[in-house]
């Protein structure tokens, strides 16, 4: 079962946020929480509590870093809905940002929500060598070399065989899912052989959403999506279900479960509530 006492303890620290000090920006802190508590199962600050419980470790020491990842997350979102990018109209249900408040602010709410993550990992406790290199590592998930260099790829549309599809994914997707739990395996200072089965499984998580994800968006209806189906195919982007077929891409995601859990099989810990995510992942709206 999902870890819904992780994802409370989320949502409740994401509401307590607030951005603006001043009311002449108070609409940008109500279009920045508008799509920041738009809902949504939480995977991956989740994934970041999981890991801190999974070591001994209080989740509760690890939202500010937790939600940080989610306020980069949200971010991506807004900007990928944008007309420029994927044009989409509704996400999780509700009209995307820049339908409700205009491009303008919702490319600087996107913004706001990654500067503002900047600053919540600033205020993380802990080491302060450590911190620094959780800031690191979350900002090079984020970069060149992780998110925003996967929509790069993704918008160029250059991929056009199963390597270049996977490639795009674990940049796009894979490595800010995979900076989940690294954040907090570098917080609490593990040595690289004790963060192996972790890392090897987070990596492992961020292929099989993706795979889920194309599977969903040709399977399931714009309610159960809570954003329209297809969007992937109107725009001519190569996905799993397209180079490979509903059936094979199905036999990919199983397979991708099953190391994605085996991975954590050296992992020390309690590692229960990592398998649960993953479980959720593999069948979800199944």
């Amino acid at each position: 079962m999902y870890p819904e006492d992780l994802r409370a303890r989320v949502d409740a620290a994401l509401e307590r946020l607030r951005f603006s000090a001043a009311p002449a920006t108070a609409g940008l802190e109500e279009a920045m929480r508008y799509s920041l508590l738009a809902g949504g199962k939480r995977v991956r600050p989740v994934l970041a509590l999981a890991t801190a419980r999974s070591l001994g470790a209080d989740p509760e020491r690890f939202l500010p870093v937790a939600c940080a990842v989610e306020l980069i997350h949200t971010y991506s979102l807004i900007h990928d809905d944008l007309p420029a990018m994927d044009d989409d109209e509704l996400r999780r249900g509700l009209p995307t940002s820049h339908v409700k408040f205009g491009e303008d602010v919702a490319i600087l709410a996107g913004d706001g929500l990654f500067a503002e993550a900047v600053r919540l990992v600033c205020e993380q406790p802990g080491d302060p060598a450590r911190v620094l290199a959780a800031l690191r590592e979350l900002s090079a998930a984020t970069g060149v070399d992780g998110m925003v260099g996967g929509q790069y790829v993704d918008v160029a549309g250059e991929e056009t065989d199963a390597e270049g599809l996977r490639d795009l994914h674990v940049l796009k997707t894979g490595r800010l899912i995979a900076a989940s739990v690294g954040v907090v395996l570098t917080l609490e200072g593990l040595g690289k052989p004790e963060t192996i089965p972790y890392r090897r499984f987070a990596s492992e998580l961020g292929v099989l959403f993706q795979i889920v994800d194309d599977i969903l968006d040709v399977t399931e209806s714009d309610e159960q999506l809570g954003k329209p189906r297809g969007s992937d195919e109107r725009h001519g982007k190569l996905t799993y279900v397209s180079l490979f077929g509903l059936d094979r891409a199905r036999r990919l995601a199983a397979d991708s479960h099953v190391k994605a859990t085996e991975a954590l099989a050296g992992a020390e810990g309690e590692t229960g509530d990592l398998r649960r995510i993953a479980d959720y992942i593999f069948t979800r709206n199944a």
